[in-house]
């Protein structure tokens, strides 16, 4: 259109009816004189809607057209010598090159040959991109149908379960974090078929409890196998389940996939912790808490972190004491926490307060909240500016005055977590927890000075320290040591890693005697070197045993760092003696008293016997790339948490 005919966009020219004019008088009385070089505002407005849209339609083809960058680049930015050149004069005339010209010539050639070097680096890399798709259609060609739809589901299983997570995490208000394959979940078949066999019958034996607490008992803490019904602990209050938190893992490891799905879906649709009850913190956290963190490293399913995290900041109040050393029981709706009434004056116990240690740094991790981790390391603080009686750490102290309740010291019921706890503290940290390895070792000199003795007959025992005099008793408890003298070993001071490895297996050797002298060839509670006793129990309180791991579980360590395989051998009485004498119709039942002829069942399946009995058969007839230990750490309930490696903490920051 005429130039003209654009100016009534800008401005009206002067005249009769213009803006200029008068408003309320002469022709037209305010309106726009009509005439062929001015417009009704409808149609300027048409005209700026074409304006718009033709302005609209050139910068988007700059900017959203394919390779919008390389055409923004060569557009706006192009650097090239050409470019850089100014326009000739007006007229066309062309301007005389100025002095020095010479080597700005050959600047724009040496420009010229680097496109030429860094179009040959791109084609490069274009062939070495073809040769690599080339090779991965070839190798997708040569797989069979099968195994193209299993890694086809493989990959949309964890795209899902990416999603699901992400949306999970953030309804839950959990930091988003990246969850990597576990190494070591699920290890090779064992290579000696006769080691296969025994592996296939422990799973099997871990069906058997599994299918029949399912059938009498699910949804509820424990099974009684002989009642055939549910069994529930005060240990626990109103919370529920404890036997399918603590059996997650063990379900996992033993590729129990169909369990392992119903066991998962009653956690998200059933474990509810806002119940007013009061429970015991030490055992919800090693089961519960635990049994959460375990399932959740191993199988990355959300709904495990969640709930794992909501349980750990509902124990928080139990650290609301003058010193903050927990209490032993808590109400977790109130947050009223005491102690136990027969604990020494009303003292918090070193088992107890001492075995939080690891689930709540994991907590931290996992949820982003350093309270946990706060928690658990000022516990360290108060022990450390205390007087140890020859640096023994009493199993009694008091949350209010911070001072040790009766001094009696035990590595068995009472005191035995504690230690295991400052091992694998060190060994979680990736070997950076110097304190906690300070303290371990300074411990166990202690306790190899002040406890351990050698009976007449040369069996090897921890006794119990109480003021000054010792009782020559160890606990079936006790009999874990073997197994955390063993892991400690590599790390202990002043070449003493052979001396560590020879405890282990000298405890060992006295906890398979505390089985071979009994009658059912399975261990009592407590056994005595006294009154020319070795290795048996005389009390008739300490001759039951409930399905208890402590002995196996050392088994396990000393295969793992030995293979000697009298371990093996003694691992398997312990399965052909819990099938002979435990196992009944509706699972398996602890037994009343091992040393008589006539079997007498207690009727409760513990929840531990699936979480760690079992699990530590299954690891001791599995090959060492199952759950290794270069990778992982076993609460004290058996739950694999994963060492925390030094680089672990980067890779997350380089994720966010």
């Amino acid at each position: 259109m005429p130039a003209v005919s654009l100016l009534p966009l800008f401005g009206s020219p002067a005249g009769p009816g213009a803006l200029g004019g008068p408003l309320g008088g002469g022709p037209g009385g305010g309106r726009k004189a009509s005439g062929p070089s001015a417009f009704r505002l409808t149609e300027k407005f048409v005209l700026l809607l074409v304006f718009s849209a033709f302005i609209t339609l050139c910068f988007g083809a700059i900017f959203f057209l394919p390779d919008s960058s390389k055409l923004l680049s060569g557009v706006f930015f192009h650097s090239s010598a050409a470019a850089l050149q100014q326009p000739p004069p007006p007229g066309g005339e062309q301007r005389a090159p100025p002095p020095g010209a010479g080597p700005a010539a050959g600047s724009s050639s040496s420009s010229s040959a680097g496109e030429a070097a860094a179009a040959a680096e791109n084609l490069a890399k274009i062939r070495e991109d073809h040769e690599r798709a080339l090779r991965e259609a070839k190798e997708t060609l040569q797989k069979l149908p099968e195994e193209l739809r299993r890694d086809i589901r493989q990959d949309k299983e964890k795209l899902l379960q990416d999603r699901r997570g992400r949306k999970e995490a953030g309804a839950a208000g959990l930091p988003s974090l990246l969850f990597r394959k576990p190494v070591g979940a699920v290890g090779r078949e064992p290579a000696d078929p006769d080691v296969q066999q025994k592996r296939a019958k422990i799973k099997e034996m871990m069906k058997h409890s599994w299918d029949n607490y399912k059938r009498f008992a699910w949804g509820l803490n424990e099974l009684k196998p002989i009642s055939k019904q549910g069994h529930s602990s005060n240990l626990f209050g109103n919370i529920q389940g404890a036997t399918i938190v603590d059996a997650l893992d063990t379900l996992y490891i033993m590729e129990m996939k169909d369990e392992f799905k119903e066991a998962k879906e009653w956690v998200e649709k059933n474990l509810d912790f806002n119940v007013n009850a009061e429970i015991s913190v030490f055992e919800v956290n090693i089961r519960f808490v635990g049994g959460l963190l375990s399932a959740y490293y191993l199988s990355g399913e959300e709904i495990f972190r969640k709930k794992a995290v909501e349980l750990g900041e509902k124990l928080l109040p139990a650290f609301n004491t003058p010193t903050g050393i927990p209490w032993a029981l808590l109400n977790i709706k109130s947050g009223i926490g005491r102690n136990w009434p027969w604990a020494s004056g009303g003292s918090s116990i070193l088992a107890e307060f001492g075995t939080l240690h690891l689930e709540f740094i994991h907590l931290s991790h996992l949820s982003g909240n350093p309270a946990f981790a706060e928690k658990v390391m000022n516990i360290r603080k108060v022990l450390n500016r205390l007087d140890k009686p020859e640096g023994l750490f009493p199993n009694y102290l008091n949350p209010s005055s911070g001072q040790w309740g009766q001094h009696h010291v035990s590595v068995g019921g009472l005191g035995d977590s504690f230690y295991e706890y400052l091992l694998k503290a060190w060994l979680m940290s990736d070997k950076t927890d110097e304190e906690g390895k300070k303290m371990y070792y300074d411990a166990v000199q202690s306790i190899e000075t002040h406890l351990i003795r050698k009976s007449s007959g040369g069996l090897t025992y921890i006794a119990e320290w109480k003021g000054g005099l010792l009782e020559h008793k160890m606990g079936h408890l006790t009999c874990f040591a073997g197994g955390m003298f063993a892991l400690g070993a590599d790390g202990a001071p002043n070449d003493k890693t052979g001396r560590h490895i020879e405890l282990g297996a000298e405890i060992a050797r006295t906890c398979h005697e505390s089985y071979d002298r009994t009658s059912m060839k399975l261990g009592p509670e407590a056994f005595r070197f006294d009154g020319g006793v070795e290795a048996i129990a005389t009390r008739q309180n300490e001759k039951y045993y409930i399905l208890r791991p402590e002995v196996i579980e050392t088994y396990m360590y000393m295969w793992r760092f030995t293979h000697d395989p009298k371990y093996r051998q003694w691992g398997w009485e312990a399965v052909e003696a819990l099938e002979q004498h435990c196992r009944v119709d509706g699972g398996y039942s602890g037994i009343r008293d091992v040393y008589s002829n006539h079997q007498s069942h207690d009727d409760v399946q513990q929840s531990f016997f699936l979480s760690e009995t079992l699990k530590y058969l299954y690891l001791l007839f599995s090959e060492d790339d199952l759950l290794p230990f270069e990778h992982w750490i076993f609460n004290t309930e058996a739950h694999p948490l994963p060492v925390l490696h030094r680089d672990d903490g980067k890779k997350e920051e380089k994720h966010k």
